[in-house]
């Protein structure tokens, strides 16, 4: 086993002060929810107090709020994790001609500023006359969740040996049962860390939101009002934590769950 070089102190400085740079301010939202003061953010806190937890969750706003968020997010996820699939299934299984310009236009929606797919959702809806309900927040979330599972699939089918494949076929296996016994299990954790990354993604988007809502609030955008015009700040902050930890356990399960997947492909390397 080869010995791994030991970073440098000035490196390990850098990093050190990159962690601190981008993780600070999450340590502020936690602190402030604890605060004494109800109006501003004043430093240091005059004091900390549990009693913003037992307001934040008496808040029939911030239920309502959280729960359609939820809804959102899972219904999209479904959504993702089929479309997903088969349109990665289509791409990496197959040869044909303008291939790689679908692959392309399938991933554009992510690639885009939120802001152009939001404009782009909102004309569409309103030249359909679409009314602005839960089901077109939905479909603009559906629209950046597709991609994430798609990246995730079509990476995993491509380390998928194509041997294994042939011989289920060779045996007598009709493509659905080659696609259940062989390709499913093969991507099986590339599909759940696509579809836990979609469920964070979709948990806290604001901008496609903003464009597709209507008079609806998913969480994030209860948050943005409450900071426009504030009635409890610490409850604010209360719902971000919340949010932080939401968004944060399915990213670092999704994380964990690609790393081992990478050497679990059946049939990888030969």
């Amino acid at each position: 086993m080869r010995n791994t070089p030991r970073a440098s102190w000035p490196l390990k400085l850098a990093a050190a002060a990159g962690l601190v740079f981008m993780l600070a301010p999450l340590a502020l939202i936690f602190l402030y929810a604890f605060s004494t003061e109800e109006k501003t953010y004043q430093w240091p806190p005059p004091g900390l107090t549990l009693e913003w937890l037992a307001v934040a969750w008496q808040r029939p706003d911030v239920w309502k709020a959280l729960t359609l968020s939820v809804q959102v997010a899972t219904i999209s996820t479904a959504i993702a994790l089929v479309l997903g699939t088969l349109c990665a299934a289509a791409v990496s299984g197959s040869r044909f001609f303008g291939r790689e310009t679908i692959s392309l236009l399938v991933i554009l929606p992510i690639a885009l500023p939120g802001i152009i797919t939001g404009i782009a959702l909102r004309s569409a809806f309103s030249l359909m006359e679409i009314p602005f309900s839960f089901w077109t927040i939905v479909l603009g979330h559906a629209t950046f969740c597709i991609v994430v599972v798609y990246n995730n699939a079509v990476a995993r089918l491509r380390r998928t040996s194509g041997s294994m494949i042939e011989a289920a076929m060779d045996l007598g296996a009709d493509k659905l049962q080659t696609f259940r016994h062989i390709i499913l299990p093969n991507i099986a954790t590339a599909l759940l860390a696509g579809g836990m990354l979609a469920f964070a993604l979709s948990f806290d988007e604001v901008i496609v939101t903003t464009f597709t809502a209507g008079q609806q609030q998913t969480l994030p955008l209860w948050m943005l009002e409450e900071l426009i015009r504030p009635r409890q700040r610490p409850v604010t902050n209360v719902v971000a934590m919340v949010v932080v930890v939401v968004t944060l356990l399915p990213i670092l399960a999704a994380f964990y769950l690609s790393r081992g997947g990478e050497q679990s492909v059946a049939g990888m390397g030969k």
